[in-house]
């Protein structure tokens, strides 16, 4: 093997793609259908990254979205470009938030369909004066969606232009300029309707929502403007069904994919090493795209960025669960269905979303987690084998905050793995009229069906630095105003320290969650170029 210098007039192929996740497929397909010779590698024995489906119980035939499971960001413009045959089901129910310790089991639920019923859970929850506010909101976020949704497919505006297209100042000013604690206490007075807005600010971000870094503003962000809405759909047949259908599109429009292929070095003049079936190999390429986090990157390259880029931790921790039936809820007057038709959220009040950030800043884990559940069965029962189904069975993931990778290790994992969960199932156990633990299905194997993911289990299993669901620190979806963008690569947000060498992950500008966004406008710069 050579180690020399290529040129992009010996490249081997005009795309090498290093990582098969949804990005990766999308820039797959993308740049094969414009007549681009692709090879993508990918280091598992399946595509899909973050974004699968799996059997996570033996003998047990329920497919579930074990890391990432709804979708937002993916934009109509990729599906409609790439023909994608996928479909999305829309839940009638926002949100459920008990009111923590309330001998009643009182809790506030978020109709979409019935705002006069929504209005009448706010006075049964003494919040009567918040609905108005609430509603005002998301009058707000939606001004700023309208605006800097359509612009994620095109390349990258600046700041100034970003606020100028947005036009209220007052908006840009609260939720892009200053922490978004300070917008939602303007609005809110309620410590749980304050809680349920704060949350879209702290998904698997760690932060204060008074940190003047604004890393929960960015979060904010980009949970409340996909699809020009904010909506969170579930895919029906599970993650799976969405990367399935990238990778479909992208091999027959003729692009290479080579799974059980681990990237071992990247050069920066397009040369890519990889390790597969035991033996060394290489290939060249006139330009490689990365859907791997920047550190993974830099590693790869033998390279340390000056300056140091700040460490990417994760601070979620992921519990999936099957139960024979949804659980009984303290408010016997409540359906569990429209429970956990929507976002149920579990110990988050503002509150105690800011004192679990305090404590776990200093290793102190709060007495009752704050966590939120979604249910993909109400909405898709397809995932679950039709008997089991018709038993009335159900998934429900539980996504914990506030659970930093900095507490973990290789050594303590297993440890911290058992105590998180212990943790998670005590704060949904509060708002609950049984114990969750009861309702657990068996595997094959006569175990309960429940799996925990930790921080650290995502990175041992998909390479994520930290545990960092999206990469590392999200950006704003805008250059600044003295950003240079000469480049194709500098405009559409996924440039590095090297012309041939492009990020199409959840690490470029506007990357994160499930999106297609990174691999899109990959492909957009090298069409471009």
């Amino acid at each position: 093997m050579t180690d020399g210098p290529s040129s992009p007039s010996s490249a081997t192929h005009d795309i090498v793609i290093v990582g098969g996740g949804h990005n990766g497929l999308t820039a797959a397909a993308y740049l094969a259908r414009a007549g681009r010779s692709v090879i993508l590698l990918e280091r598992l024995d399946e595509v899909g990254g973050a974004a699968v489906s799996a059997q996570a119980f033996p003998g047990v035939e329920a497919r579930l979205s074990r890391y990432s499971y709804l979708v937002s960001l993916l934009p109509q413009r990729i599906i409609d470009d790439l023909g994608l045959d996928i479909r999305f089901a829309r839940r009638r129910y926002s949100s459920y938030t008990p009111v923590p310790g309330d001998p009643d089991g009182r809790g506030l639920l978020i109709d979409n369909s019935d705002p006069q019923a929504t209005e009448a859970s706010f006075a049964r929850i003494d919040a009567a004066e918040d609905s108005a506010g609430f509603a005002s909101v998301y009058q707000s976020t939606g001004e700023l969606a309208r605006a800097l949704w359509p612009t994620m497919t095109e390349p990258l505006l600046t700041r100034s232009e970003a606020q100028a297209l947005v036009g209220n100042d007052e908006v840009w000013q609260a939720m892009i300029e200053q922490p978004i604690g300070e917008f939602i206490r303007s609005r809110l007075a309620n410590d749980v309707v304050r809680g349920v807005v704060a949350t879209d600010a702290l998904i698997g971000t760690f932060a204060s929502l008074s940190d003047p870094g604004l890393d929960q503003n960015r979060c904010f962000l980009y949970h409340v403007i996909g699809q020009g809405t904010g909506e969170w759909d579930v895919p029906i047949g599970g993650m799976g069904a969405v990367t399935g259908e990238l990778a479909r599109v992208a091999r027959e429009s003729g692009a290479r994919i080579v799974t059980g292929a681990e990237v071992t070095r990247i050069h920066p003049d397009g040369a890519v090493e990889y390790r597969r079936n035991g033996h060394e190999r290489r290939v060249e390429g006139r330009h490689v795209l990365v859907n791997a986090a920047p550190d993974i990157l830099d590693q790869l390259l033998g390279e340390s960025p000056e300056p140091p880029r700040p460490r990417a931790e994760g601070a979620q921790v992921k519990v999936n669960l099957l139960l024979e039936r949804l659980p009984r809820l303290r408010d016997a007057d409540l359906d569990p269905r429209a429970a956990f038709g929507g976002t149920f959220h579990i110990n988050e009040t503002y509150t105690q979303l800011q004192e679990a950030h305090s404590g776990m800043t200093r290793g102190v884990m709060p007495e009752l987690l704050p966590c939120e559940i979604y249910c993909h069965t109400l909405a898709d029962p397809s995932i679950l084998d039709p008997e089991l189904a018709e038993s009335g069975a159900h998934t429900i993931t539980v996504f914990g905050l506030h659970t930093p990778d900095r507490w973990l290790s290789d050594e303590n994992n297993d440890a911290t793995r058992q105590r998180l969960q212990d943790a998670v199932l005590a704060s949904l156990n509060s708002v609950l009229a049984e114990p969750v633990e009861d309702l657990l299905l068996r595997d094959a194997d006569g175990n309960p069906c429940i799996e925990t993911k930790t921080t650290r289990d995502l990175e041992q299993a998909l390479a994520m630095p930290g545990g960092n669901i999206f990469h590392g620190p999200l950006s704003w979806p805008f250059a600044e105003d003295d950003e240079p963008l000469a480049t194709p690569a500098q405009r559409w947000g996924v440039a590095t320290r090297h012309p041939r060498i492009l990020l199409c992950g959840a690490g470029a500008r506007r990357g994160g969650a499930v999106s297609g966004l990174g691999g899109h406008n990959a492909a957009m710069a090298i069409l471009e170029g």
